[in-house]
Order: structure tokens, then sequence, then C-alpha cells
């Protein structure tokens, strides 16, 4: 029997510190790998994200952090005299700012597809929620009223996606037994991928939202992408279209959103993300009906977050190992 090699402990004497609440109940095995390598842990212990300052003052004496919607800006990079990394839980990295952390020579990782699953399956939620009029049902039948809500079915529609990563692909494997015709624009799209699944790709975001039933976006937030779904691009929608975002807030503008519900051209929305967040309780989306929302819960599930806390945590190990981590962005 081959002996297993000891552990070296590369974390002593190292500081790793914790943005995401509720890390030790919803990472914990990633957690333990940290502890078992010896690293001490400042985590969030709160119900809320750290604010700016409280970062700044913790970044000071960290080696390394796992990051979640708090900011890593050139002012909190500017504190951190020993930080090495940055291990993102989760994917998005518009709260980094690269070159900032490129000047600083600050490792960045995230973990592309950890959470595909959970925001795949939270996608088609919404788009049965707001097909099938489901929340008005359960409203309606709670108080008393036992009233009939003809919806619509989602096997046979058309679906057009914005963006075509990890999660859109996960999302058209999930869609596979609904019949669905779905079509993508991403100018970095998997060709191949995309053959495969069956999904015809575009040449621009306007030709994926024409003549669909319900659109999709799954793009970054990018400089390029920002309000990538305006006015204009809704004009383009075919009448009483169904918006599903579970991306970022910022692909969306919000004016044009409630504008284009008010005419029906957008029958209903599912939205996780919005422009600022947390939003507020008189956001007028909030007073239509068909409009279905959630807390940015998306990538929310157990399974998801077990997945990336052991993810984010083997790139931390792997850092002050000397290896080069899975997944570096930067």
């Amino acid at each position: 029997m081959t002996a297993t090699a000891p552990l070296i402990p590369v974390g002593t004497g190292r500081t790793v510190i914790v943005g995401p609440v509720r890390y030790p109940e919803l990472c914990s095995s990633g957690r333990q790998l940290l502890i078992d390598h010896g690293f001490t842990l400042v985590e969030n212990d709160s119900t809320v994200p750290w604010t700016q300052a409280e970062l700044h003052a913790l970044i000071a004496d960290a080696d390394a952090a796992v990051g979640g919607v708090e900011v890593y800006d050139a002012e909190a990079l500017s504190h951190a005299e020993r930080l090495q990394i940055i291990a993102r839980l989760g994917v998005g990295l518009d709260n980094i700012d690269l070159d900032a952390t490129r000047d600083r020579d600050v490792k960045v990782v995230n973990v592309p597809g950890g959470n595909a699953a959970a925001v795949a399956e939270l996608a088609i939620g919404f788009m049965l929620s707001v097909l099938r009029r489901i929340p008005e049902m359960d409203s309606a039948t709670k108080a008393g009223r036992w009233d009939r809500f003809v919806g619509r079915e989602l096997a046979g529609t058309s679906i057009g996606l914005i963006g075509f990563g990890a999660i859109a692909q996960l999302l058209t494997r999930r869609l596979a037994g609904f019949d669905v015709s779905i079509k993508a624009y991403d100018p970095y799209a998997d060709e191949a991928a995309a053959a495969r699944l069956g999904v015809s790709l575009v040449d621009s975001a306007a030709a994926a939202v024409a003549d669909v039933d319900i659109v999709s976006v799954h793009a970054p937030h990018i400089a390029a992408t920002h309000h990538i779904v305006d006015a204009e691009l809704i004009s383009g929608m075919r009448q009483g279209t169904i918006l599903i975002n579970t991306s970022r807030g910022g692909l969306v503008d919000q004016g044009a959103l409630v504008d284009a519900l008010a005419t029906g051209r957008i029958a209903g929305a599912g939205l996780d993300v919005f422009e600022i967040e947390p939003t507020s309780q008189d956001n007028p989306l909030f007073s239509h009906p068909m409009v279905v929302v959630a807390p940015h819960a998306a990538a929310d599930s157990r399974e998801a977050y077990e997945r990336i806390g052991l993810a984010t945590a083997q790139a931390i190990v792997d850092v002050f190992a000397g290896r080069v981590p899975t997944a570096l962005v930067a």
C-alpha cells in the first residue's frame, strides 16, 4: 500500500479574508481545506457584505481573499500590502479591477461553470413562472379567490439567448425536453457546442431577439454590453415577448423595460438582478403582475456553493504551494 503524502501546511502564518456571508455554513468543505492547510480565516459573520471601509481595514493584513460582492477596486487594493490572490466565489468579475490587480501582481481566479446548473434551473423556473402565471395563482388562491389563470406552455416555444457561455449552454441542455427552438448571439460563441446542441448562432443581439417567444440574457456585464437590452433592441422584439435576466442588472435598461411592459411589447419578465442592488421596494417593476423577481439568488444552491467553495479554496492552496491555479483570470 502506498503511503499518503503528508499535508504540507502552506497556509501557516497566512491570513485569508472571506467576504461572502454564511461561508462556514455554505462552503464547509472549502473552508476546512483552508484550515487544514494552516490558513487563518477572517470571515464576514454579518448578514450583509463588508463596506468598503471594512474591506480596506481587513485587506491590509490579508495574504489571500475569498471574494464575494465586495468591490476590489484600485483604492481597496492600495491597502493590500501582502495580498497574492483573490479567489472569486463565483463567475462575475465586474467588482474586481483587473488592471489594478495586474499592477499589484495579485492573481485573480473565478469558477466558470461552478454555479451554471443553479442559474440555468432558476432561468427555467422564471420561464415557467411567467408563462403559467404561477405567482398570480399562488397569491389569488391564498387570498381565497378560486380564479382561472390561463397561461402558456413552455413546450414548443422559441427562445433567443444573449450570450452563449457555460450557463447558456447548460440551459440549452436542460431545455431539451421541452422541444424548444433556440438561437443565440455571442461574439465569442463556441460554434462546435452550438452545433452539438442544435442552437442557431446569429450575428447580432437584434437577430437573437427577433421573432422569439422568450429572450434570456446570459452575457457578462462589461462596457460593451451595458444596457444591451435597451429601447432599440426591445423595439425589435415580438409583441408579448418574455424577458429573463439571471446575469447582471446593468445589461437591461430598466426604464426601457418598464415602458415595454406598459405597452405589452414585453408581456412579462423574470428578473434575478437589478441595476442597483438591493433594489428599493418602490421599484416600478414590482407593480406589474407578470414580473417575477428574486434577490440576485440564481447561483444560490447548496450544491453550487459546495463546488465553488472547494474550487476557490484549492486555488488559494495552489498559489501558496507554488502551483498555477485553475481558471486563472489575471
